[in-house]
């Protein structure tokens, strides 16, 4: 029976630990958040989508354009009225006297003819383009750059706000560590306090020491008060950034600085900015080609049917088979002042396509030196961090000796306090730094 309810308490056991560690988020899994609720990944999912529709529209261009239309009226007066009144010759005279005869002898011949006073018919017609000027070939590969340029705007504003959900990550475990750092901090203030006061029993000190204790409790108790305030408005904009709500109790977050992150490195990577300006130079030379197709014939061919009783009275249907070319005469003049125009924009845009990539070298072998000058700070901090713990812990023996002031002591600790918080921030700083540099080289 112990070894069920064991059984049992165990599984509760993880079960607790399952769910504590489902709360704890870290930075993939607030990368993960932004990909599904930020704004910014939203609305470039939506250019994206702009996009291919884009495509799917100039796409239609090669089937033929159809169309339907239909037509019906009605006339108070009949459309056409033609009579014998209507001749003004000699023939119109003997053609009314024939007329007025053979009523006069009971025929009861019309004098005059009227029709199209209603009428109405549908009509169906059918244009297949033939030859265009390349224009329509042109225009679907100049809509696929476009999908591709909105993928790559995508993803360096989605590098942005990735990297500004890490920096805002790293500011709140910065200052959660900074916290902690205090609270020790705290905790060696105590027992210095302990210590005072039975020195000050014994007689041993005067009461400024116990007033120069209490002051720096004070001091720390204020800094912890600007660090949880910190604390909150950081994870309230993480919060924002990821598109979750600020949970009660705070974030938790898993502190990965002395884990260190694994990149993975991309033989193949291009940064999407110079990929951007480089479709702009192939855009261009479309636009230059679609300039071109206009000077050029067109040909199509097609076919209508229609069917109605617009002008007889009877229904009748009819279809017409055509063919149709285009060819512009005068438009080689402003073409060729177009088609400057954009060989212009494609020389600009390669002047500006190598001094991005001079300028992106440059920013390349910055971060880089970023990274390694964290990396060489980052070691020298944490030997100034064990010099530091010495130093407190000998100015602290030497103090309840006699042989230290507690100004000594005081100064010991803040310097402790100093180094440790030192190390945070320079961890902060390398991890963010060596990802900087991921992300421009892929290595």
């Amino acid at each position: 029976m112990k070894r069920y309810i064991l059984i049992i308490a165990f599984a509760f056991l993880n079960l607790g630990l399952t769910a504590q560690n489902a709360d704890v988020l870290t930075l993939d899994s607030c990368f993960a958040l932004a990909r599904a609720n930020n704004a910014q990944f939203k609305t470039n999912k939506i250019e994206i989508e702009k996009a291919q529709e884009v495509k799917k529209q100039v796409f239609t261009k090669f089937f033929p354009q159809v169309s339907l239309d239909y037509i019906g009226y009605y006339a108070v007066n009949p459309i056409i009225q033609y009579g014998i009144d209507d001749i003004h010759d000699e023939f119109g005279e003997i053609l009314k006297a024939i007329v007025e005869t053979l009523n006069a002898n009971g025929m009861n011949l019309p004098t005059g003819v009227e029709f199209m006073q209603k009428g109405q018919g549908v009509s169906a017609m059918a244009i297949q383009p033939v030859y265009a000027g390349g224009r329509i070939r042109n225009g679907n590969q100049l809509a696929q750059l476009g999908v591709e340029a909105a993928e790559l705007k995508a993803e360096v504003s989605e590098r942005d706000v990735l990297e500004s959900i890490e920096s805002t990550y790293y500011l709140v475990i910065g200052l959660q560590s900074k916290v902690a750092t205090l609270n020790s901090a705290m905790a060696l203030i105590d027992s210095l306090d302990h210590t005072v006061n039975v020195a000050l029993k014994a007689g041993l000190v005067t009461k400024n020491d116990q007033l120069r204790v209490a002051l720096k409790r004070n001091e720390f108790l204020a800094k912890q008060m600007q660090l949880n305030n910190g604390i909150v408005l950081a994870s309230r904009l993480l919060c924002q950034e990821i598109g979750i709500e600020y949970p009660e109790g705070g974030l938790n977050l898993e502190n990965d600085l002395e884990k260190g992150t694994v990149f993975v490195e991309n033989d193949s990577f291009e940064r999407p900015e110079l990929r951007l300006l480089q479709l702009q130079i192939d855009a261009e030379t479309f636009y230059k080609r679609l300039t071109r197709g206009e000077a050029l014939p067109e040909i199509g061919i097609g076919a209508m049917v229609s069917y109605g009783n617009l002008v007889q009275p009877n229904y009748k249907g009819n279809a017409i088979f055509f063919a149709k070319v285009s060819v512009p005469l005068t438009q080689w003049w402003e073409t060729s002042h177009k088609i400057k125009e954009h060989n212009l924009k494609i020389e600009q845009y390669e002047i500006m396509q190598q001094d991005l990539t001079e300028k992106m070298s440059l920013q390349e072998k910055q971060a880089y030196n970023q990274m390694i000058e964290a990396e060489s700070l980052l070691r020298s901090d944490n030997a100034a961090l064990e010099m530091a713990q010495e130093n407190y812990r000998l100015a602290e023996l030497n103090y309840r000796a006699g042989m230290n002031t507690l100004t000594d002591v005081l100064e010991a600790n803040a310097l402790l306090l100093q180094a440790q918080n030192a190390i945070t921030d320079r961890q902060i700083t390398y991890t963010s730094a060596r990802r900087r540099y991921h992300d421009l080289t892929g290595k």
